[in-house]
């Protein structure tokens, strides 16, 4: 019985982190896909958060989105969790200093999730991140600089029981990540070279919290013509320099 219940709040929260990551809300059927769950399992869960105000459906379009409690508990949460404020100026600035899109995400377990975002003045843009995606560490240059940066032990242990090959393609086998690792390491920056979407490249560098763990990732993204070899040298000593100066105000 208890472990049932474990399952119930397991599967509860994965609905939970899915409709987070949905841009403008999701269906039924796209929400119990992406948290691994059966249908009907999925809608009679939804149903039960949305009795408790977690979250709310649309009823024209039947599509789901977070509740207003969950706004409160956010809140209460924020205090404690949120950097958002004592890093806006720094995303300001390397949005402004760099032309392309800027971006603050956190790390949440085995994801990161973008909490803040600003356009640059470039007018070609990537759109692969927006506030609320949450993708898998490894993935992405904010989820791959914080991965880089655990101990090895806790590398191997993550990619031991992560499977981002089904999904993210044979570009992040165990083998390809580890390279990329191994680069990240070298340069102190990570480099997402389109792998995500064709012509889409980004940039991350870790923050850490005040006991040297990374916690964050400041990211930049952009068209892959923005990020030559010599222009990656430039925007990775930015990206190093704002990250450093975060960790530093947070500590």
């Amino acid at each position: 019985m208890e472990e049932q219940g474990t399952q119930v709040i397991a599967r509860a929260a994965a609905l939970l982190r899915a409709i987070g990551s949905a841009d403008s809300g999701a269906s039924t059927t796209e929400l119990a896909r992406q948290a691994g769950i059966p249908r009907p399992t999925a809608h009679r869960l939804l149903s039960a958060l949305a009795e408790e105000g977690l979250i709310d459906r649309e009823h024209t379009t039947g599509q789901w989105s977070l509740g207003p409690e969950l706004y409160l508990l956010g809140a209460g949460a924020a205090d404690r969790y949120d950097i958002t404020e004592q890093s806006r100026d720094i995303i300001d600035r390397l949005a402004r200093e760099s032309g392309e899109s800027a971006f603050l995400s956190a790390r949440r377990g085995d994801e990161t999730v973008c909490v803040y975002s600003q356009e640059g003045s470039f007018p070609l843009r990537s759109h692969v991140l927006h506030v609320g995606i949450r993708l898998p560490l490894g993935v992405a240059s904010a989820g791959l600089v914080i991965l880089s940066h655990l101990p090895d032990n806790d590398i191997s242990g993550y990619l031991a029981r992560t499977d981002l090959v089904s999904r993210w393609g044979t570009e992040h086998s165990e083998k390809s990540v580890r390279k990329r690792i191994t680069a990240t390491r070298r340069n102190g920056y990570a480099v997402n070279p389109g792998l995500l979407v064709e012509g889409s490249w980004g940039m991350g560098a870790a923050v850490f919290d005040r006991g040297g763990r990374p916690a964050w990732a400041l990211s930049l993204t952009g068209v892959e013509t923005r990020f030559r070899a010599e222009r990656r040298l430039e925007l990775g000593k930015l990206l190093l320099d704002q990250a450093h100066e975060l960790s530093m105000r947070l500590r």
